[in-house]
């Protein structure tokens, strides 16, 4: 009888570690999400479940997770970081007076011959500030005409950020990496 209460006391034991472990993991290293919209069309779309890895430093291009200003949850791609200016002149983005391409766009591009996929602006114009401040990021959605992101919510505190979306994991025919 010692014998049988001993190995489910183990058995227990160990169920509860796995429990503990898990609910570590997922609440403190990794989370999942649903993308909810369309403003990161063409390379996240409505309903795409994704996880986040809340241990990453959002770098210059990241797709990020972050609580927005009406109490929720939006998913943008980093395009300026603090120190940053940024501008867009004829659909090119320039961050520090330097052009980058941004490839994720070139499906939109292709498919909106009928004028620019984003409109000029400067940061300035934008913010009022001539820089993305210390410990802030400036982001936009990759569907640059249907997409609520810094151009119209000003820049994002880092201390709202969730962390970044890399793995798309369902559908399980999109199951993907993402850049």
């Amino acid at each position: 009888m010692a014998k049988e209460k001993n190995e489910l006391w183990e058995w227990t034991k160990a169920l509860l570690i796995a429990v503990g472990l898990a609910a570590l993991i997922r609440y403190a290293f990794f989370t999942p999400i649903v993308v909810d919209g369309f403003s990161m069309m063409p390379t996240l779309h409505n309903g795409d479940r994704m996880i986040v890895n809340k241990l990453s430093k959002p770098d210059r291009f990241d797709i990020i997770v972050f609580h927005a200003p009406e109490q929720k949850d939006y998913i943008k791609r980093v395009i300026g970081l603090p120190g940053d200016t940024v501008e867009y002149v004829s659909d090119t983005l320039y961050v520090n007076g330097k052009a980058y391409d941004e490839p994720y766009l070139e499906t939109y591009k292709e498919q909106t011959p009928e004028g620019p996929l984003t409109e000029d602006f400067t940061l300035e114009e934008i913010t009022g500030q001539k820089t993305v401040p210390e410990g802030e990021l400036f982001v936009m959605g990759d569907n640059r005409r249907s997409s609520k992101d810094s151009r119209h919510i000003g820049t994002i505190s880092m201390d709202k950020v969730i962390g970044d979306a890399r793995i798309v994991y369902w559908p399980i025919k999109d199951i993907r990496i993402v850049k």
